[in-house]
């Protein structure tokens, strides 16, 4: 099991890849540790923060994918219908975009800081994005 760190704005989450249930989106995931990015609060979805990545391509297709992410759930949209972005669950999902209803992979679920996804979700909301880390636990 390969563990990860996520720093998103002033709060940290321990978190874990789930290679069992999604292993290509992982290791494409794996390849590109540390990943920086930016979160912004969702339109569509519910409470979640997304990580826009345009036209950026991971080379998977879906496996384990859902709409309904629960919260500390993590989901890649891989791209087609929109941009390839991923997701951060905080509170009820329902994955949409402005073409519709989508679905990502479930690749990453966190193991502790859950207490913080909601303060997360609020800070990005109120004061906009917020630095995002995703790098390997040593």
């Amino acid at each position: 099991m390969t563990e990860l760190i996520l720093r998103a704005g002033p709060f940290t989450f321990d978190a874990r890849l789930e290679t069992e249930l999604a292993p290509k989106t992982c290791a494409a995931f794996e390849r590109a540790l540390p990943f920086i990015s930016q979160a912004v609060h969702v339109r569509w979805s519910g409470e979640a923060v997304w990580l826009p990545l345009g036209d950026l391509d991971f080379g998977v297709g879906y496996e384990n994918h859902t709409s309904y992410p629960s919260p500390g759930q993590i989901i890649l949209y891989p791209g087609g219908i929109s941009e390839t972005e991923i997701l951060i669950a905080y509170g009820g999902v329902n994955f949409a975009s402005k073409m519709g209803q989508l679905a990502g992979n479930h690749f990453i679920t966190l193991t502790s800081g859950l207490e913080n996804l909601h303060a997360l979700g609020t800070k990005a909301l109120w004061e906009g994005a917020q630095d995002v880390k995703f790098e390997r636990k040593v």
